[in-house]
């Protein structure tokens, strides 16, 4: 359904409908762009396509930095301390864990966002904390537009080459991200159980030291309440 509905807008935009289509993908990521910007090859290399697969990879990456600046600039309206005041609020989050990771961000913040742009899932999201920090601008544009090129030019380019059998990128696409969100579930569940695990161990120790102090003769029994 959604390929029926990009080559519609393909074929009454021409190459500006890849852009509006990339765009709209960066700030709604269950729009793919694993099935549009091959698709956008595949209507390039069509003899009634109407632009060439350039204008297309132009106009793809066009839209991907306009989004990635829209997300920047959400980043940006939350700002770091409100950002710090959301986080703290969930479960089994600290605000030292936080403080470790912006810092960590701050510093390797330039490659994870060039990188993160040709990673599913996470080429929308990286430009939130962009934005948060308040990465410069300019270099975010030209780190955005590097990432974006390169992801865009395999897919569209692959899609031109491919023709009718641009599902093969598809296809490909979707194992990359059944990896990453399995990799990602497993960190999340890996680093659930560590916090829960030492939760459980300072209410132990707190516990025990709540009855020593309260009574220590009590605490020796095994019966605080004798």
């Amino acid at each position: 359904m959604i390929g029926d509905w990009a080559v519609a807008v393909m074929n009454w935009l021409g190459a500006p409908g890849v852009g509006l289509l990339v765009l709209l993908e960066n700030l709604f990521p269950p729009i793919p762009s694993e099935v549009i910007l091959p698709l956008a090859g595949f209507a390039a290399a069509s003899p009634d396509g109407g632009f060439t697969w350039p204008a297309a990879l132009a106009w793809a990456t066009a839209g991907s930095v306009l989004g990635a600046y829209a997300l920047y600039g959400l980043g940006a309206w939350l700002g770091h301390d409100r950002t710090v005041r959301l986080l703290a609020r969930l479960p089994l989050v600290d605000v030292d864990e936080i403080d470790r990771t912006i810092a960590w961000f701050n510093r390797r913040g330039y490659w994870t966002v060039f990188f993160g742009r040709m990673i599913p899932i996470f080429r929308s999201l990286i430009s939130i904390p962009a934005g948060v920090e308040r990465m410069s601008w300019w270099k975010f544009g030209l780190l955005t537009l590097g990432g974006s090129a390169i992801w865009n030019t395999s897919f569209v380019y692959g899609g031109f080459v491919l023709g009718e059998n641009w599902h093969v990128l598809e296809q490909a696409a979707g194992w990359f991200q059944t990896a990453v969100i399995v990799a990602v579930a497993l960190a999340v569940l890996v680093l659930v159980a560590i916090k829960v695990r030492k939760w459980l161990r300072q209410r132990r120790e707190g516990g025990y030291e709540g009855i020593t102090r309260t009574d220590p003769d009590a605490a020796r029994d095994g019966n605080p309440f004798d």
